[in-house]
Order: C-alpha cells, then sequence, then structure tokens
C-alpha cells in the first residue's frame, strides 16, 4: 500500500507502511541502527501524540518526512554538542550543564522553525526516483549530499561529522550532483518528454 495515496485507513498503519522507508533515510545519515529507530519512533509519537497537526496540505509522507528531517538535524547536533562538552579542568560538570541554559532557564539556543516541505516530495513518483538513484551512489556521497541538501546543514558541520576536509566535502558534493542528475535526466526528466 502507498503511504502517499489519501486513504481511509487509520493514521497508525499508514504510518506503520511508511517506517521502512523513514528508517532507511535516517539510517543514511545517522550510521547507527539503534539512533535511526529512535529518531523514526519520535517522528511517528509526534505525529500520533498530535494527529489534528496534519492538515492536509502535503501528502502525508511529506508532512512525516519533514518532521523525521528534523529529528535528524536534533540528533545530528546533539551527539556534536555531547562530543564537545568535555570539563575543562577548571570547570565542573555542573558550570558546563548550566552554560547551556540562559538566566531564565530557557535553552541558549533556540530551535529552528520547520518551514514547509519541499513541494517536489509531494510527487510521490518523483521521490520514488530521486530515492533510486540516491540508493546508486555510493554511499558517502548519498550521505554528504542528503547532508547538504535535504537537512540543509552547513559545509562545517558536515566535515565535523564525517571528519573529512572541506575541500573533500566539496569534491563528494559535485560527485553526487553529477551523478543524481544523470540518473534524474534518464529516469524522470526523460521518461517525461
Amino acid at each position: 500500500m502507498d503511504p502517499t495515496v489519501p486513504t481511509t485507513q487509520p493514521l497508525h498503519s499508514q504510518l506503520e507502511a511508511m517506517r521502512p522507508q523513514l528508517v532507511r533515510f535516517a539510517l543514511l545519515q545517522l550510521r547507527n541502527q539503534a539512533l535511526a529507530e529512535d529518531a523514526v519512533q519520535d517522528t511517528l509519537i509526534a505525529v500520533l501524540e498530535q494527529p489534528e497537526r496534519f492538515q492536509g496540505q502535503s501528502s502525508l509522507r511529506t508532512y512525516v518526512t519533514g518532521i523525521l528531517k528534523y529529528k535528524i538535524i536534533d540528533n545530528l547536533r546533539a551527539s556534536t554538542r555531547e562530543r564537545q562538552i568535555d570539563t575543562a579542568e577548571d570547570q565542573s560538570e555542573d558550570d558546563a550543564i548550566d552554560a547551556l541554559f540562559a538566566a531564565d532557564g530557557h535553552t541558549v539556543d533556540m530551535p529552528r522553525q520547520w518551514g514547509d516541505p519541499d513541494r517536489t516530495l509531494e510527487q510521490k513518483d518523483f521521490f520514488k526516483v530521486l530515492e533510486v538513484c540516491l540508493e546508486k551512489l555510493p554511499a558517502k556521497n548519498a550521505r554528504i549530499f542528503m547532508m547538504r541538501e535535504w537537512l540543509e546543514l552547513e559545509t562545517e558541520e558536515i566535515c565535523k561529522e564525517l571528519t573529512i576536509t572541506s575541500a573533500n566535502a566539496w569534491v563528494l558534493l559535485y560527485r553526487a550532483r553529477l551523478r543524481l542528475r544523470e540518473c534524474l535526466d534518464l529516469n524522470w526528466f526523460g521518461a517525461r518528454g
């Protein structure tokens, strides 16, 4: 059953049908099965806890994927922060934790606004072709492309996460874009002409 087709099927059944694709997408970015499963689980819980937030302005799949995107970004940033919160010799663990919060008790870094999911993703056929094209890429090229173009991470964040130089990142992005363009020309744009 295609989860992007409107249906009278219960929401939880539609979400369960999407789950394998969501896990594959999360795994591509997080490179850890448990973290990917957790991100997808958090996403599905968010949708199920507030089903009224889905207003049908996009497909359910686009809506859920948009939420997952931000769960992945949060996870990547959290893992980076967790690695960086080593306390200095003259700083206690409590001081390091206190530095994450403002005097009023709110977090120092405010969460980003979610924005609207990309309109192209509403075209389920395009998304399927893009997914196939991404799967044909070498894993590192696909991952860096998704981090830059889908998750919208800055090059500096990507380089830290993948432990590569910015020059290497740009080469990998260039190669990924070329291969994706070729694949989409053959399998999407050429097929539609």
